[in-house]
């Protein structure tokens, strides 16, 4: 009798979840360029998606990308070259200014829409509607906060609840 080669090792749930986002990102970035958007980052589009209708300030932009002001200061400012961006005074706030979309940057996002869309029903082609429309549905569950290093969960108001 032979042995059973060692089954390989799954991979990291992150860097699954990292690659799919790749796949939607590279061939979003290719649609776009294909249709002669100019050229944006990961980072960009990533900004256009968490970008309110009526406008955010940067660091609100920050917090929901996950990334330092910088970053997305440096993705708005190359958004606002490229004219799909804008900054406009907060009309609630004096010190603060929005960011959003101009009106090519509006198309630019509807483009977007419509692309990931089809990207969309290329993969329930692949890999199946009803594979896609689980991952769709576990990815929008709610997961609650992750749980803390000494592996208890905390809840809403940060008081620390069993394992």
């Amino acid at each position: 009798m032979h042995p059973h080669p060692p089954r390989p090792r799954p991979r990291p749930f992150p860097q699954l979840l990292g690659d799919a986002r790749r796949w939607f990102e590279e061939g979003l970035l290719a649609a776009l360029e294909e249709a002669g958007v100019a050229p944006v980052s990961p980072t960009q589009v990533q900004l256009f998606a968490v970008l309110d209708e009526n406008g955010t300030t940067v660091s609100e932009l920050a917090r929901r990308m996950g990334v330092t002001r910088q970053t997305a200061h440096q993705a708005v400012h190359g958004l606002i070259a490229a004219g799909l961006l804008e900054q406009l005074p907060d009309p609630t706030s004096a010190r603060q200014r929005l960011v959003k979309r101009t009106e090519e940057g509006g198309r630019t996002h509807r483009r977007a829409e419509t692309v990931l869309a089809r990207l969309e029903d290329r993969l329930a082609e692949r890999i199946g509607r009803d594979t896609v429309d689980a991952l769709r549905a576990a990815l929008e569950t709610p997961w609650g906060r992750p749980p803390s290093r000494d592996g208890e969960q905390q809840g809403s108001d940060g008081e620390k609840k069993g394992p």
